[in-house]
């Protein structure tokens, strides 16, 4: 099938970003939140973004209206009664999730492909609560959207062949490089980075060596762009806490349980660069 029209539902952080790519790759999109409050705070995010491109020469202004002026901005579901994909992109709460994707399906058309965002939560289960379970797949973009490359294309047992390559050639079309993951709680990226990140607490947290030196180890002998706090305090650590906690209750593996040290963090209120201080303080930069 050809998506021509596109709609997000939820225009925070990811939907937002979701909404810039689609647009800016031409596609008219409707973009859904439950609030005007929230909607304007969203579309004032885009813009922003948006404005701070034209002011580094990598957009003109003209390029800048276009892409909002194919941006259409709503409170509700109803407008995506016209969409040929929807992308929902609201919290990660399964029930709620599930719910949502029964709602979709009944306004959408009858053609349309449901997607998630979602990194941790079952696409099966949202599959199973329409009535078109091989159009309901996973579309896992990665923060931030406009910049990072990745798309994870998830089909559940319930999903047709044929909505996956509509979605994997739809993702080609935005300018990301898709990858194909079956729906196995946190894909592949989360998969493989998350026990990662467990074990960079567990060595700081027994002493092994300094948050600064475990960062500069895996910066300059594995070549990756940041150390694994430097990455927790970019990410969330309520974020990493809430994925490692689906993952431990699906697989019951050590490995993916929370360490101590980022329970307590977690009550403490020390989320990372969000909260201001995480593993490093970003409160005096």
């Amino acid at each position: 099938m050809a998506i021509r029209n596109v709609g997000v539902l939820g225009c925070g952080l990811m939907g937002s970003g979701i909404v810039q790519v689609a647009a800016q790759a031409g596609f008219p999109t409707v973009v859904a939140e439950a609030s005007q409050e929230l909607l304007d705070r969203g579309l004032g995010g885009l813009r922003k973004n948006l404005d701070a491109l034209v002011a580094k020469a990598k957009l003109d202004e003209r390029a800048r209206d276009d892409i909002l002026s194919r941006i259409r901005g709503v409170v509700g579901l109803e407008a995506f009664r016209d969409s040929d994909l929807v992308i929902e992109a609201i919290t990660e709460n399964q029930p709620l999730k599930n719910e949502t994707f029964a709602r979709l399906d009944r306004i959408c058309p009858a053609h349309a492909l449901l997607a998630s965002n979602t990194s941790s939560c079952n696409i099966t289960a949202m599959a199973a609560a329409t009535k078109r379970p091989g159009q309901v797949i996973g579309l896992h973009f990665f923060n931030p959207v406009p910049l990072m490359k990745l798309v994870e294309v998830v089909q559940t047992i319930l999903t047709d062949e044929k909505s996956v390559l509509a979605a994997y050639e739809w993702v080609q079309a935005v300018g990301k490089v898709p990858v194909r993951a079956k729906d196995s709680t946190a894909f592949i990226v989360n998969r493989l980075l998350v026990p990662y990140l467990l074990d960079a607490i567990r060595a700081y947290e027994g002493g092994l060596a300094s948050l600064e030196d475990i960062d500069q180890a895996m910066k300059l002998g594995c070549g990756y762009p940041m150390g694994p706090f430097t990455l927790l305090d970019l990410v969330g650590l309520d974020t990493t806490m809430f994925v490692a906690e689906v993952m431990f209750d699906e697989y019951r593996e050590a490995r993916y349980a929370p360490p101590p040290l980022l329970k307590r963090m977690v009550m403490a209120g020390q989320l990372g660069r969000k909260s201001g201080k995480g593993f490093y303080d970003y409160s005096r930069k």
